[in-house]
């Protein structure tokens, strides 16, 4: 039963209490209603175990003395160690971005099973899978593992991401901090992020039953734009640059937006060339940055950041570019 509630208090009375009680009766001579009322216990429960001790001719004084009191804990398929075999090799299967699915688990376990000669459920041989009980009860035993939604994540992603290309970046920022001494104030962080012209609604509160709920917006679906922003190191964050898919920009489509954006058309609305150069005027106007006391402007390795003329612009401004290796700025 997955979701078992205890409906009764049997089986609560410690382990302690009930030794002490049989010493009671079985060291001390105490009969065993006299015994079970000045402890609390039920004197049926008491007389059985006094019994079981009987019969095996035991001190209940003896340190090394066991008594089982209350329910048996359920058979497990698994032992720890196999369990934590399990555990380990799903958790290091997801961080190598190919996680097992609960059904997935399931048939690893059944196998697993069968690999150890463990004795397992017939319904296990049966569907050739763990149940649906195990596998709750296995997320139960091991809370350090949950079910999660994952993001797709591609392989250059997943390759381009090692000790090699990392070590390089914090090489070259560590030689920049070095030679500039900038402090967290000088230091910005540029990317872009789409953003769509409708957002979704927030949930509300609406009689119960009712098929259809809706809420007011711009539109169905909405357009997606390009919002490239920088935020420092101290969690200033300068006015975005907005790109829209348009063949010509109009000054009216950043009406009602942050105070001092900016926004930029290309067909795509996507970010090129010539809408970066415009971003680093922008942030050179923003930061004041000079040669005499430049900025650190940090990037992903777009190609419509190496721009030659942008570079330019940026060396003349005091604006000292630092790359994100390719594919590592979603952990860098």
């Amino acid at each position: 039963m997955r979701t078992y509630k205890r409906k009764t208090q049997r089986a609560t009375v410690s382990q302690d209490v009930v030794l002490r009680a049989v010493k009671a009766v079985v060291d001390g001579g105490q009969s065993c209603r006299a015994a079970a009322k000045d402890f609390g216990i039920d004197h049926v429960t008491l007389s059985r175990y006094c019994k079981k001790i009987r019969s095996r001719a035991t001190e209940p004084s003896n340190p090394a003395f066991q008594l089982q009191v209350g329910y048996k804990k359920n058979r497990m398929v698994f032992s720890e160690m196999q369990e934590m075999q399990l555990v380990e090799y799903v958790d290091k299967v997801a961080k190598l971005y190919y996680g097992l699915s609960p059904k997935e688990i399931r048939k690893l376990a059944y196998e697993f099973a069968g690999a150890n000669n463990v004795n397992m459920p017939g319904k296990w041989s049966e569907c050739e899978t763990a149940g649906a009980d195990w596998f709750t009860g296995f997320l139960r035993r091991h809370p350090q593992l949950s079910i999660r939604t994952p993001e797709a994540t591609s392989l250059g992603r997943a390759t381009s991401f090692n000790s090699v290309n990392v070590s390089l970046f914090f090489n070259n920022l560590a030689g920049v901090l070095e030679k500039h001494k900038f402090v967290s104030s000088d230091i910005y962080n540029m990317d872009e992020t789409g953003i769509t012209t409708v957002q979704k609604p927030s949930k509300i509160v609406a009689a119960k039953g009712t098929k259809q709920v809706g809420a007011m917006t711009s539109g169905e679906r909405g357009t997606l734009v390009t919002m490239a922003v920088a935020v420092s190191g101290v969690g200033n964050m300068l006015p975005p640059l907005l790109i829209f898919p348009r063949v010509n920009y109009r000054d009216h489509f950043v009406r009602d937006g942050p105070v001092g954006c900016i926004g930029a058309a290309t067909p795509s609305g996507w970010m090129n060339e010539e809408i970066f150069l415009k971003f680093v005027q922008h942030f050179v106007q923003c930061v004041r940055s000079t040669p005499d006391k430049p900025v650190l402007l940090i990037l992903d390795n777009h190609e419509s950041h190496l721009s030659i003329p942008a570079i330019d612009y940026c060396k003349d401004n005091g604006v000292v570019l630092l790359s994100f290796p390719p594919h590592c700025s979603h952990k860098l």
